[in-house]
């Protein structure tokens, strides 16, 4: 058979050759092997488009649990596409703008996952429950909160392309780079409109749903470059984000506040609204300093970047929860006790926590 046509014909079949068991872990259909990504050995082209044939699979299977075990709605932008534009596209729980009760917004990494995934590499390895963010999702919508799941890496349509049409979409093409697939054609990447990078994708999700939600209280996760994304959605939507988001957890983030400059007062509610949790060896949720720290750092109980969101959920909702609590804390008021030693002067300070009005 030639090459083509036989890594055609794997790209076709990887999908039936692999399933995940009733625990969530990837498995072979017949040998219940896990996955091996040296299946042909010295062979990476074949490898690698195996495993990016994979990776397609994955994506759909997140997608159908999204909608059929956690019960979100795929929602496509821009909400004025025309019928054969390219359209990216998010996940929402039902009525979730409308819950007052809160609203939690999901923020990924950088690289090939999409909408649902923290990691493919885990998912892969491990299986759904330790990679993906249903998890995460579940655990929201168990506290009757709101759900927003982003999808920031979905920026392009990717159609391969035909030699004798390469030269003409050479000429209306953008600056993108045209990556090459294992068979050497190269993609011809159409941008999303208002989803071309992570950045843009936020942003107008951010503009059109979730600053229009009812929720009071919003409460963002972000792993890896999706903490860099959330910090540039504050520089450039600071009043508004400020407004409405309580807490915001940063697990491995890769957001830099002396590269991303940001005002004083944007820094000091940093400080007071967000946490990050850092790779490190020591017990997690143990204090981790550093020289520079723009928020309070913890430890994420791990030294695997991947790992780190699974490892880090109970603790980042537990987190939201003192947060909210804070947020929501009544000012204690003492009853005023005069002694029949002191005048009225002499109003006890402990009443007023150590401070007199008169």
């Amino acid at each position: 058979m030639e090459p083509v046509k036989r890594m055609k014909m794997e790209n076709a079949m990887v999908g039936f050759q692999y399933c995940f068991n009733q625990e969530g872990q990837l498995r072979h259909r017949e040998t219940q092997e896990a996955f091996v990504f040296n299946y042909h050995r010295g062979e990476y082209k074949r490898n690698h488009q195996r495993y990016q044939a994979l990776g397609q699979v994955i994506t759909e299977h997140v997608y159908r649990l999204l909608e059929g075990e956690c019960h979100l709605q795929r929602v496509y932008i821009p909400l004025d596409a025309k019928e054969n534009e390219p359209k990216s596209l998010f996940f929402m729980s039902p009525g979730a703008l409308d819950n007052p009760k809160g609203l939690v917004v999901l923020i990924q990494d950088q690289g090939v996952i999409r909408a649902g995934q923290w990691s493919r590499k885990l998912i892969v390895h491990s299986g759904l429950e330790q990679g993906s963010q249903i998890p995460f999702i579940k655990k929201a919508l168990g506290d009757s909160c709101g759900v927003i799941v982003m999808n920031p890496n979905d920026n392009f349509l990717e159609i391969k392309v035909e030699e004798e049409y390469h030269t003409d979409l050479q000429n209306t093409s953008t600056n993108c780079p045209s990556p090459v697939d294992p068979e050497g054609k190269e993609f011809f990447r159409i941008p999303k409109r208002c989803s071309s990078t992570p950045e843009e994708h936020v942003r107008y999700i951010w503009d059109h749903f979730v600053s229009k939600c009812e929720a009071r209280h919003v409460a963002v996760i972000a792993h890896g470059y999706g903490g860099l994304v959330f910090v540039d959605l504050l520089l450039h939507r600071r009043q508004e984000v400020q407004s409405k988001v309580y807490a915001a957890a940063f697990i491995d983030s890769l957001h830099n506040m002396w590269h991303q400059v940001l005002d004083k007062k944007t820094q000091e509610w940093i400080q007071r609204h967000c946490r990050k949790w850092v790779l490190s060896s020591r017990p997690i949720d143990r204090p981790v300093t550093f020289v520079k720290v723009d928020c309070p750092q913890v430890s994420a109980g791990t030294q695997s970047h991947e790992s780190a969101p699974w490892i880090c959920l109970q603790s980042v909702f537990r987190f939201f929860t003192r947060a909210l609590k804070a947020k929501n804390k009544v000012p204690f008021s003492r009853a005023v006790i005069v002694t029949r030693s002191k005048s009225k002067q002499g109003l006890t300070r402990a009443a007023f926590g150590g401070f007199s009005p008169f």
